[in-house]
Formats: structure tokens, sequence, C-alpha cells
């Protein structure tokens, strides 16, 4: 099957290189020349994956990824013109799935796009493989559904929360080192640093906190982290 990307970059020529990579690689191509402009594409043209420039005037690539992640996981491969950890960190946090720094290789580019959708298909199979819901305390999540709530209140994760928490309880009482949860939720040797990880766990602790959940990861600390008893708040 023929995979549709959405490049998102107000620069034309970045864009057109990025066109003739994608399509060379046998990949369906749509453009977009700023956030808004995106918004409507990703409505109606429904892309596999999205090339998300951050840095653009106006409605900017974070923004675009909050938005676009009110309603979705498609996965976003973030371009950005400044080498900042900060920017990436913020992009990862929000949904990111990965990021490219300018000036880029075309060929490097097409590769992290194959290996993201090669993981979602992974991700893809092994939900159907796994048809029995996981839980601990009030907290449940549903593979196959890509479903996750706690105590009957829907939570909406990212594709890498989502993945971080599966791990957790696919092995309830195993003490995940960084590098462990990075492979879990990331796979085909994506490498993220740890204050990337760092800011993931957060995420997935505020959320549950939101739901009256303070418990759901322990940090243990010179090793990495378990799950915790997933209860509400007394």
């Amino acid at each position: 099957m023929t995979h549709r990307i959405l490049i998102v970059d107000d620069d034309l020529h970045i864009r057109e290189v990025i066109r003739v990579a994608l399509k060379k690689a046998g990949m369906t191509v749509f453009e977009a020349r700023d956030g808004k402009e995106a918004l409507t594409r990703f409505a109606a043209d429904r892309p596999d994956l999205i090339i998300l420039d951050i840095g653009m005037p106006e409605f900017d690539g974070l923004d675009v990824c909050r938005e676009i992640r009110k309603s979705s996981d498609v996965p976003i491969l973030f371009l950005s013109a400044r080498d900042d950890e900060i920017d990436r960190v913020l992009g990862l946090e929000i949904g990111g799935d990965d990021y490219v720094t300018k000036p880029f290789s075309p060929r490097e580019l097409v590769a992290r796009v194959n290996v993201i959708l090669r993981r979602m298909a992974s991700r893809g199979q092994d939900a159907k493989a796994s048809m029995a819901a996981l839980s601990q305390g009030r907290l449940s999540v549903d593979p196959e559904q890509h479903l996750a709530e706690f105590a009957g209140t829907p939570l909406r994760l990212t594709a890498i929360e989502f993945g971080i928490l599966r791990a957790f309880l696919t092995r309830p009482t195993l003490v995940f080192s960084r590098e462990q949860i990075m492979n879990a939720a990331y796979q085909l040797n994506i490498q993220v640093s740890d204050r990337t990880i760092d800011s993931h766990i957060r995420n997935i602790r505020a959320k549950l906190s939101a739901v009256n959940c303070d418990n759901v990861i322990e940090t243990i600390h010179g090793v990495g982290f378990k799950l915790g008893r997933c209860e509400p708040l007394a």
C-alpha cells in the first residue's frame, strides 16, 4: 500500500527536495505552505505521516501538532532549523514522533519516515496479536482498540505515552531503565535523550494526576522506573 505523506514547510525549496525524495521512495505526497493550510490538508487528505517544520510564521509547527493531537495520533516528524534541545524536547513532549535538524540529507529523512511507518505497522500487528486488555489497579489499557482509561475515565495519550504505559503494564513488576523504556516506546533503533524519556514520564504522571491518580509510575533512584499501584487518591 502506498503511504500518504503531508509535507508542511513555508520554504518551497525544502518542500521540493522532500517531495522528490519521497516520491522516489514510492510515496504519495501532499503539501502545505503554512500551519493553517496544514490543518486543512490534514483533514482533507488524512495522511499516514506528517513532516512538519517547527519554524513557520504565525501558526508554527508546534501549534499545528497541538491541534492535530486533539483528535489524531498520526505520526509527526518535526523539521527544525535550530539545533536546539528545547525545540526537540518540546516537540516530542506534545506528541512528535521524531525530528530532523536542517540542513538534512533527503536519504536520511526518507529512512526516518520509513522507520516510523514500520514502527506503526508493527504496533498494529502487536495489537492484533494481544487481544486481552492490560490492567493494574484502576488503570487499564486495551492494545487492540488503542484505548486507555483510569477508573472509567478515558485518557488522551500520545502514541509514545501509550507505548510506555503498555510496556509497564505488560511487565508490572519490572524496574525499567530509560533505555528499556526507549526501546519499548520508540523501537527500531530511534535514539532519544534521557531528558526526552523523563519528559514523557512527567506527561503521563500529569495526565493521570488530572484524573485523581498520582502513583502511576514510581521512580527507583539510580535505576529507572516501575509501575505504581494505579489507585485513586484517598
